[in-house]
């Protein structure tokens, strides 16, 4: 008896496609491969963030300087105060109570920035003061508290130069030395020369 050969395997199905959907699977499948070619391309969003400090490596900033100031004068409460390093004028007199109904303000700039150790002399309305006369009677003029009138009186220095030492004063505090009247516009080493000998600071 022999045996029948084994039947033939049956045919492979082929899937086939519509034109529609092979067009359709064409695109996706190109999108697919940009897609990643884009991101590949892009820089990690993790190395590009650079890692925040931390909190613990900030150092506190440093509390402001203090610096004693005598205010007296028409203020309620005259005395040596102890202000910021940063306080003007006006928080000065704040700290003495500030200022009497008599005071003249018209003469004292309140947004200047005092320095450590300043006296700030609050005028009484109408007073009549004669800040060029020395307490050593040397007959020095005192840059720091001459009104305009009294540095008028030095030789070489008119009505213009006065305004302007005075602004001066104003605007940058104190004259720590007779030197610092070259930062004044319009006085120069003669000049200057000429006034040593009678102002001090």
């Amino acid at each position: 008896m022999t045996s029948s050969p084994p039947p033939p395997p049956p045919p492979r199905r082929r899937l086939r496609l519509g034109l529609g959907a092979a067009v359709v699977l064409a695109i996706v499948a190109l999108s697919t491969a940009v897609g990643l070619g884009l991101v590949r391309g892009q820089p990690s969003s993790v190395d590009a963030v650079p890692l925040a400090e931390s909190s613990a490596s900030v150092e506190p900033a440093p509390a402001p300087a203090e610096i004693y100031v005598h205010v007296l004068g028409a203020v309620e409460r005259p005395g040596l105060y102890v202000l910021r390093a940063d306080s003007r004028v006006v928080d000065a007199l704040a700290a003495a109570g500030g200022s009497t109904d008599a005071a003249d303000l018209a003469g004292v700039n309140l947004a200047r920035r005092v320095e450590d150790g300043e006296q700030i002399l609050v005028p009484v309305v109408g007073a009549v003061a004669d800040p060029s006369a020395p307490p050593s009677g040397d007959g020095t003029v005192d840059l720091n508290t001459a009104d305009q009138a009294a540095l008028e009186e030095l030789p070489g220095i008119g009505p213009a130069l006065a305004e302007r030492i005075v602004a001066w004063r104003e605007d940058n505090g104190r004259f720590r030395t007779v030197d610092d009247l070259l930062a004044v516009p319009g006085i120069g080493e003669k000049v200057l020369e000429g006034l040593r000998d009678g102002v001090r600071v």
